[in-house]
């Protein structure tokens, strides 16, 4: 196909697509996605408690929350996400393309963000004229463009950010923000998304959405009066003294800018399948690159450190009698799963009673039943948080909980891509405030480093401190203790055990057998954690 086929015109170096005129540019994706008032089920890929985070189409699942490998051997990123920005008039259909983008793809990670949600905090005398319908929302003043630039910068680098959400009813920002992570690829649509140039520094493509006027103002009346309680004389009344002078005044002047201008938005699948197929060209080329430039992680991990002594920041539990009697029990393949998880849990309650004497003490008198005085010690940090790895390092938070009372719990699912062997985030939930707690990583085997290398980084991008983090594990492979030590040098390393080597299938030798599925029963079976993930969460 090319551009002559669609009827397409060259103009001003951008693409003009004019397919079929058949068809509504008011598509949406709501077959994609539960009908309204419908229970949603609770996903392994959630980040956000506001937005679906994936769409189910019937050939496959689109992560919307989540990222790809991002960081390297020192645990720094890697390589930047795609962005696309996609701007038009209020209503014109951005969101519509966007989506029907995301659709089409193929992409497995991508996070559409929309520049609504970085209106500004409103003051007293703005929130009287805004419920007047005489505040110009559609004026590039409205927007608190500096946030926007952080956000979609951190997103590119595959950081973790905080997204405000924005209340059109009653022009605020709600009190909760929702956490984003960046993706393969990212869609940033809004009215003025050219109308920054440090915004449009950070586009690698600019998308043009150009529809009517009239049928952009019958949807705003539909869409305003419905969804945001507006009446049809105010949603009126604000058109034609705001919104259709501001987009004659600063949005269409952009349209100069776009690489490509799609006419009727959503309804024209003639310009979004060119889109497509540039975009597909464009991630072909980074990912050739990326290839060329840099072998996987967990090469560069397999290759880093081997020769070098333990790091100082490791830390092994004594190898009593008691130590080795229960890691011979574990270790054996004719043992029983219950006798596996009952000295499993053994050597847990073991493991985690050392790793508390690390956190900081404070000396403390208190007075006896005798009435006299002993000096002890207490804590001196401002909280315990655990954090399990899943599956398997959900198994040591009973352990975690039955030595550390109210102890907070977090949760990260990390998942080995089998096509490319790298670890990939799908599942995030961490209690809220922990930047100065004391943070217990817990997961029962480490083998490469990668899996924990990736749980640490998305600590640190929730702004825990280094030195405040303990991994923890039952066992380890020398290589995971230099790869985790090596990128994150002030984490401190607890384990029961280190293991020399690794087999050709990344497994610890002598090892313990995959311990998840020996603790579980799941020896061979497939695991659909959107399931798994569902029942353990409502439990």
């Amino acid at each position: 196909m090319t551009l002559l086929d669609c009827a397409g015109a060259r103009i001003s170096g951008c693409w003009s697509l004019r397919g079929d005129s058949s068809g509504s540019g008011e598509d949406s994706l709501d077959r994609l996605l539960p009908p309204a008032g419908a229970p949603r089920k609770k996903s392994a890929t959630s980040l956000s408690k506001t937005e679906p985070p994936l769409l189910r189409t019937g050939k496959r699942t689109i992560y919307t929350a989540g990222r790809p490998p991002w960081y390297d051997e020192h645990g720094a990123q890697s390589k930047e996400a795609f962005v696309i920005g996609l701007c038009g008039g209020s209503a014109s259909g951005k969101t519509t393309v966007a989506n029907k983008i995301i659709e089409a793809l193929d992409v497995p990670w991508v996070v559409l963000l929309s520049m609504d949600s970085f209106y500004k905090v409103l003051s007293p005398e703005e929130q009287v004229l805004a419920a007047q319908n005489d505040y110009n929302f559609d004026h590039p003043g409205a927007f608190d463009f500096e946030l926007l630039v952080a956000t979609l910068r951190k997103l590119k680098q595959g950081r973790s950010v905080k997204i405000p959400v924005y209340d059109f009813t009653t022009h605020r920002r709600q009190k909760d923000w929702k956490n984003l992570y960046g993706a393969s690829v990212i869609i940033f649509e809004g009215i003025m998304s050219f109308a920054d140039k440090e915004l449009l520094q950070l586009l690698d493509m600019k998308i043009f959405v150009d529809t009517d006027s009239d049928i952009r103002l019958v949807r705003r009346l539909r869409r305003d009066i419905t969804e945001r309680g507006r009446d049809i004389e105010g949603v009126i009344k604000q058109y034609n003294k705001f919104v259709k002078p501001a987009f004659e005044q600063y949005i269409e002047p952009t349209m100069r800018l776009a690489d490509i201008v799609v006419p009727r938005g959503g309804g024209n699948m003639v310009a979004i399948d060119l889109i497509v197929q540039h975009v597909h060209s464009q991630l072909e080329e980074i990912n050739k690159v990326d290839i060329l430039r840099e072998l996987s992680v967990r090469a560069l991990l397999a290759s880093a450190q081997q020769m070098q002594q333990l790091p100082q920041t490791l830390s092994v539990l004594e190898s009593t009698p008691q130590v080795r009697g229960l890691h011979t029990i574990i270790r054996n393949k004719e043992t029983s799963r219950d006798e596996f998880i009952f000295y499993s849990k053994r050597l847990m309650r073991l493991l985690i009673e050392h790793a508390l004497t690390f956190l900081p003490s404070q000396p403390c008198a208190v007075q006896t039943p005798q009435g006299h005085e002993y000096e002890g010690r207490r804590h001196s940090g401002k909280g315990i948080t655990g954090v399990s790895i899943l599956r398997a390092g959900e198994t040591m938070e009973p352990a975690l909980r039955a030595v550390c009372k109210d102890v907070r719990i977090g949760k990260i699912l990390i998942q080995t891509n089998l096509d490319s062997g790298e670890p990939e985030l799908h599942y995030l939930r961490l209690p809220k405030d922990i930047s100065e707690d004391h943070i217990i990583l817990m997961d029962s085997t480490v083998s490469t480093g990668a899996a924990a290398m990736m749980a640490v980084r998305v600590l640190l991008d929730h702004e825990v401190q280094e030195d405040k983090i303990m991994l923890v594990s039952l066992l380890m492979a020398e290589l995971g203790v230099h790869s985790v030590a090596y990128a994150f040098p002030k984490v401190k390393i607890i384990t029961t055990a280190v293991d020399k080597n690794l087999d050709d299938c990344l497994h610890v030798i002598p090892g313990i057998g995959d311990f998840g599925d020996r603790y579980f029963g799941t020896d061979g079976q497939e695991i659909d954690w959107s399931d798994e993930e569902e029942q353990q969460l409502s439990s």
